[in-house]
């Protein structure tokens, strides 16, 4: 991770965030570690806790607290001990917030807004999240300026395209061992995430349906290559089912009943809701464990449907996450824009931030030199031209 190496070693010599409380809601798993220890070396005090109860890893979480840092986090906590960590994290009432979903500064919105007193600002990692801060915005209830590091041109284009679309996939081969290829594969939606899965899954030879409610990108989807339709049609004809919306009940059981036997569910949005796992808790007539991370459920019909890492973020509660390359320019953004909200909080408005171009173009500039690779400069005469309209 060349670009988080370099920004240690700054914040070591400068200290930009010394006796700076930041909160920090990740999934705990070594990279989203290392983006903490960075910002510790930077002077922050870090409280840190998980935003996913099957994605954090114990050791991780474990060498955390061994360096120093305030953790609040394990493997599969309850839903009511994942709320509790949470709270606890934020009890330190930070200056900072870095999330990645919107727990913490939704927690801070609802049961504990006394803790919000000191907050500057903050950074959302993901779609979901950025969803939520947008919905709070709008009802003018978001209580500080909160920059939307998913759509940063460094995040979203690299991260949810290339990170997500490996990653997604990495985790459905090795949790089912089964080939890819010649399988029909239901992407639902074509945002950035689901674009990196529907090309990945080309890739690997299956057949591609995407369904969508957004006519533009439906129309994308269909320009690149895909077929088009609606859950309904594309329930009976898919093996693999991919969700990566924001939204909930994508799948839900009446489309499962109508799925083949043995079919696939996963989930590659930020909550488990996206697959309903309520429904299908309640409608199964049977369920069992048919490989490790994956559960079966029968239903009335006599059909067994197979979920993966609860219907949880399949490529992170399920297997690794995004590769380290990747999440080297994301956890550079989120540095970064957390400098940003330090030096900037006190002219910024209780709003949605979009991730400064600055920012963007030093990601981008420092990646191409850790790779080697070099780009044209435009010359005096081209940057005028282009700032001329009287030609």
């Amino acid at each position: 991770m060349p670009l988080l190496n370099g920004l240690e070693e700054e914040f070591k010599k400068n200290k930009p965030f010394e006796g700076i409380r930041i909160s920090l809601s990740v999934h705990l798993e070594a990279k989203t570690a290392y983006l903490c220890l960075v910002l510790a070396a930077g002077g922050a005090e870090m409280s840190v806790t998980g935003s996913n109860v099957l994605s954090t890893q114990d050791d991780v979480a474990a060498a955390l607290a061994d360096s120093g840092l305030s953790v609040f986090a394990y493997h599969g906590a309850t839903a009511e001990e994942y709320n509790r960590h949470i709270e606890m994290c934020l009890e330190h009432k930070p200056n900072i917030i870095i999330d990645d979903g919107g727990d913490l500064v939704g927690m801070l919105h609802t049961k504990r807004p006394d803790l919000a007193t000191e907050v500057w600002g903050g950074c959302e990692e993901t779609t979901t999240g950025v969803i939520r801060l947008k919905a709070m915005e709008k009802e003018g209830v978001l209580k500080f300026p909160m920059v939307a590091v998913n759509d940063a041109d460094c995040k979203h284009l690299f991260d949810n395209r290339y990170g997500t679309g490996q990653s997604v996939w990495d985790s459905i081969m090795r949790n089912t061992n089964l080939i890819v290829a010649s399988k029909t594969v239901v992407v639902v939606g074509y945002g950035w995430c689901s674009r990196g899965i529907a090309m990945r899954a080309d890739a690997l030879g299956a057949r591609v349906i995407v369904t969508e409610v957004n006519p533009v990108k439906a129309i994308e989807a269909r320009m690149d290559g895909y077929e088009v339709t609606t859950m309904a049609k594309a329930a009976p004809q898919g093996d693999i089912f991919v969700s990566a919306t924001g939204c909930c009940k994508t799948i839900t059981v009446e489309h499962m009943l109508t799925m083949k036997d043995r079919a696939i569910l996963t989930n590659a949005g930020h909550f488990n809701c996206e697959v309903d796992m309520d429904g299908l808790e309640k409608a199964a007539v049977e369920k069992k464990e048919t490989r490790h991370n994956i559960m079966g459920y029968k239903l009335k019909n006599g059909k067994w449907v197979n979920v993966i890492g609860e219907g949880r973020l399949v490529n992170i509660a399920a297997a690794d996450g995004h590769p380290a390359e990747i999440m080297d320019m994301s956890f550079a953004v989120q540095a970064l824009s957390a400098m940003y909200v330090k030096d900037n909080h006190d002219k910024l408005e209780n709003k949605v931030i979009d991730v400064s171009g600055e920012i963007d173009d030093l990601v981008a500039r420092r990646k191409l030199a850790a790779w080697g690779t070099e780009i044209d400069e435009l010359t005096q005469e081209q940057k005028d031209y282009l700032n001329s309209w009287n030609l």
